[in-house]
Order: C-alpha cells, then structure tokens, then sequence
C-alpha cells in the first residue's frame, strides 16, 4: 500500500543520520510502513518489538557503549548489522531510558540507521532532544485512498483544477470516490479490505475490531477512573457532533458530569491523537491561538471511517441524510487540517451562524473554510464574516464543481487534501 510516510522517511535517509522517531495512534501502519522502507532501501532489517521483551529492554537500558550495543543486538536477533545498510527498528518503545540510550545514536557520524516506533503522542515530552529526528503518522487521507485504488490520474486532475481554478472533469467520479471514502475511512486494514470488495459487514466488524483498540487505550490512563472516563467520551462522540450545536457538552455524556471530571481524560485521548479538538473563537485575530475560548470546543474522532460506524450508519442514511452527511464531510476535514499541521478552530457569532473552520497559514494569513450546508439555500454566515473581520480569501467547501465568486474560492469536499498549498 502506497503512503505518504515513504517520502518523509526517504528525506530522513538522505538528510539525517539521527534515530527516527516516528509516532501515531494505533493502527494507522507506522510498523508496516517502516518495514517495507527497510525491504526497499536497505540490504535488511532487524527487527525488535520492546513490548513486554524484559531481555532487550535491559540490554537498551544498561549497555551506553554504541558499538557494543549493535554487537550485542545483532547476537540477540541473529542477524548481521551492517553500517549504513541495515535499518534497526524499535517497536512500541515507550520507555525513557530505552530512548536516552538510542539517543546515543544521534549525531551525524552515526552509521546504524534507527526507527523507533510509539503509538503514544504523549512520550514526545518525555523524548524531546536534538539527537532525534520526530515524525507523526496519521490514517490514510482521501488522496492516498484515491492512490491506492489505482486513480494517481484523478488525483492530477484535482490538483490541477486545485491550482488554476478550473473546472474537474471527473468530478461525478470523484465524489463518488469520496462519498466510499467518508463511509471506509483511512485505516489501512479497513482500506485494503475496500481495495479487495469485502461487503459492507465485513468493513464494519474490522471498524468496530479498531474502535475495541482504540478504547483498550484509555488503560494507560493517568487514573483509574479516567479509564471508564474516557471510553465514555468516545462513546459519546457521534450524538454530540450530530446535534444542531455540535460543541461537546458534558451533560450528554451523562447526567450531572462536569468539565472538572472530563478533562483530565479528554487531554489524554488528544495528546495521544485519538480524538482532535476544534476551539470556538472569541476573536479573530493574529496569533488564532490567544483568542481560543478553552470551555467551548469541539471533539471529532481522528478518522471518519470510525465515525460512521459509531453512529450505527447504513448507505441509505448517509447518502439521503444531508445532515449527517456534512457531519462526516466535517470530520474529515477536521483530520486533514490536522495531518497537515494545522490547528483547529471555529468561529460562531451571537446569532448562531458558524464557520466551520478558521485556519492561519505559515504566512500569518487568517482563512475561513466553510462547509455548504444545502438545507440552507442562502448561507450568509461566510459573506458577514468576510465583511466583519476584513477578510481577502475564504474557502467554500461544497458537493459542486471548482468556481469561484469574488473572494471566495468554491472547492469540492474531495479537494480538502490540497489545501496543504494554502
């Protein structure tokens, strides 16, 4: 399967010799991807899984000489380590000490090639350090689905009415395409289950499988209570986003429940990239981040494919129901800001009008992204925020073709992965 990853870890071969550390939630193919780097670019790979392997932890932990180290992890494996030829991977390393000795490794002479691996976004505090080299792992967007079904064509189509402004000649095929992806979602077994035309059950029981992993996540919770805590939050996810006021509101996890007892597990599931939250705006203003309204936010899963199935969807629903339909399309954009290093944030006046999405750019500028809702046949809520906050660009994401109307771009939903060139 094709990734986007490969050409972010074939940069960190050309450019680095420090040790990789590349994280992400589970099952988003951070170890798949790291061993078909391997086969292709290296002579072998050696291969270590630091989960509950007490032997090999103790060798990382106590052995601070590097060459006698890749002595010893070659006898412990049984392979041949060779310098610059061998890509020694390190899977779900989540202890410290294992990473200070891999730290080691980081200066530009080093000639033993590391990937370390974790599916905890939180260790990035405890790993910090200029010897290493970090890199985040997300589910397949829409792009790298289109990809995979054999539609690279496609995908040069979008880009290139993306960039000029034109029309799509596909664009039927497209929306198609993405109206299969909003209801698969991007985590690879599901994907590759899609690309081999499994039936809708059988995408179903392996989204419900990594939902059940995901959950099994909130163990290594700070609390007990936060365990329970937090498979309440996500089993919640799907009726707050659904509502007409999609902010997350306590009450309807349970009765009675309070920030001051959510908050602590909601901070664990968005370090850790299960969950991504979108913060209302109180003011729209450079830098976004000093006008964010902490107690008002959105909670979305991070890939849309789950959050089909945790509204119990069938076809019939999802394509007849336009509001559920731009709930998900919500979603997706949600998870592909986030892919592409954005923060997120939304904007809502008095009167309830909503701008789904306010994005700043590297260049400071303040973009407002919209998603066309077609129960509304006038949408002014764009139009007066242009007006109010003096804005010169603004994105309507819509079911419709590439156009454009004064100052507002018009980009069909399945174009959200070119916004990256914003």
């Amino acid at each position: 399967m094709e990734r986007k990853i490969y050409n972010d870890l074939i940069k960190w071969k050309k450019t680095t010799k420090k040790p990789l550390l590349l994280y992400g939630s589970k099952q988003v193919g951070k170890t798949f991807s790291a061993l078909e780097f391997g086969k292709k670019y290296y002579r072998n790979v050696v291969y270590f899984n630091t989960d509950n392997n007490k032997e090999l932890v103790d060798l990382l932990k106590r052995e601070k000489n590097p060459e006698r180290l890749i002595l010893k992890l070659a006898v412990l494996s049984g392979e041949t380590i060779l310098k610059e030829d061998t890509l020694i991977i390190l899977d779900n390393v989540n202890d410290p000490y294992v990473v200070k000795t891999i730290k080691l490794f980081g200066n530009e002479e080093n000639p033993y090639p590391i990937i370390m691996i974790t599916s905890k976004k939180e260790n990035l505090s405890k790993f910090k350090g200029e010897e290493l080299f970090f890199k985040a792992m997300y589910p397949i967007d829409f792009e790298e689905f289109l990809v995979n079904s054999d539609q690279k064509q496609l995908v040069a189509f979008i880009k290139d009415s993306y960039l000029n402004n034109t029309s799509m000649p596909f664009h039927q095929v497209a929306l198609d395409l993405y109206n299969d992806y909003l209801s698969t979602g991007g985590y690879p077994e599901v994907v590759n289950a899609y690309l081999n035309r499994a039936d809708f059950n059988h995408l179903e029981v392996i989204k419900q499988k990594i939902i059940d992993v995901i959950k099994r996540e909130t163990i290594d919770s700070n609390t007990l209570i936060d365990i329970q805590r937090g498979n309440d939050v996500l089993n919640s996810l799907g009726y707050q986003l659904i509502k007409d006021n999609k902010k997350f509101q306590y009450g309807n996890i349970k009765k009675g429940s309070r920030s001051k007892d959510y908050e602590s597990c909601i901070n664990y599931l968005g370090l850790n990239g299960i969950i991504h939250r979108s913060f209302k705006l109180d003011d729209v203003k450079s830098p976004l981040s000093s006008y964010k309204d902490i107690e008002s936010f959105k909670l979305y899963p991070n890939d849309v494919g789950l959050l089909y199935s945790m509204l119990h969807l069938n076809q019939g629903k999802f394509l007849n129901d336009n509001d559920i339909r731009r709930t998900l399309i919500e979603t997706d954009v949600a998870n592909t800001m986030i892919n592409m290093g954005y923060s997120l944030y939304y904007y809502q006046s008095e009167g309830k009008t909503e701008i789904n999405f306010v994005i700043q750019n590297r260049m400071g500028e303040i973009i407002p992204i919209e998603i066309s809702n077609k129960n509304l046949s006038k949408a002014k809520a764009l139009s007066m925020f242009i007006t109010k906050y003096k804005i010169d660009n603004s994105i309507r994401l819509t079911e419709d073709n590439f156009s454009k109307k004064k100052n507002v771009r018009y980009i069909p939903v399945y174009a959200t992965f070119c916004l990256k060139d914003l």
